[in-house]
């Protein structure tokens, strides 16, 4: 059966007090009670900074068996190759993340493109070859140029995710390539009927037999992680509860 694993794109938010976060909560306890509510985190830490063991030891300790860790690949992948050369790198970056695979513990790797890099189909497709078929990578393109039937049909023969980036600067068209899918929520304000909408995509998607990753952002107000929380809670069959108001 497929599964849906919500959340946002981290958890450390003081601000989400206490709407979310109890008000007496230490910050080290935050990810241990984020679990209770969500079943999966996006981690965008790991496109700066390379992780190390104990950190993930840590993640995996804090959270059930169930929970999954997304990771956004390191910058050094996209933004400074820019996937060109990039085999130390992304071996190095795999390798690092590999005790949450050990786990089972690791959702998608989230390859988030700069906004300047422009469709190398032929780039792409060196890049897809470096890739384990044991791991779900997801492709976030922030170029026009990428959205076209070739990117989708070298996706798909990776089983690779066309990552779907709901923003206000662009909305990537709902490409199904793999054998799940990477939703990423970026709107600053989601109303009662859009979360409808967001809940009744998601449910066509899961009776298809695709498991589905959606990560709301992170604002400094705790509104996306209430949204995860109601849109998880609804597939569960439970009554939304602490949600923002509808506007």
């Amino acid at each position: 059966m497929a599964r849906l694993y919500a959340g946002t794109s981290g958890f450390a938010y003081e601000t989400w007090k206490p709407a979310f976060y109890p008000d007496k909560l230490p910050a080290k306890r935050f990810l241990e009670h984020y679990a209770t509510r969500l079943n999966a985190v996006e981690i965008n830490y790991t496109f700066h900074r390379t992780p190390n063991l104990a950190t993930l030891e840590g993640w995996t300790a804090q959270t059930p068996p169930e929970f999954v860790f997304a990771v956004k690949a390191h910058q050094r992948i996209t933004h400074v190759r820019r996937l060109r050369d990039a085999a130390e790198a992304t071996e190095a970056f795999l390798r690092a993340v590999d005790p949450l695979r050990s786990a089972r513990r690791l959702g998608p790797v989230l390859f988030q493109l700069p906004p300047n890099l422009k469709a190398d189909p032929g780039l792409l497709r060196e890049f897809l070859a470096l890739l384990p078929r044991d791991v779900r990578h997801a492709f976030e393109f922030r170029h026009s140029s990428w959205l076209s039937a070739e990117t989708y049909s070298l996706l798909e023969a990776h089983d690779a995710a066309l990552c779907l980036a709901e923003s206000e600067k662009r909305e990537i068209p709902q490409v199904l390539t793999a054998g799940f899918v990477y939703w990423r929520l970026r709107m600053p304000e989601y109303t009662a009927g859009d979360r409808a909408r967001i809940a009744e995509q998601a449910e066509r998607w899961l009776a298809g037999g695709r498991d589905l990753y959606l990560f709301f952002k992170h604002e400094e107000t705790p509104a996306g992680v209430l949204y995860a929380s109601e849109i998880l809670e609804r597939w569960q069959g439970s009554a939304p509860s602490g949600v923002p108001p509808s506007s």
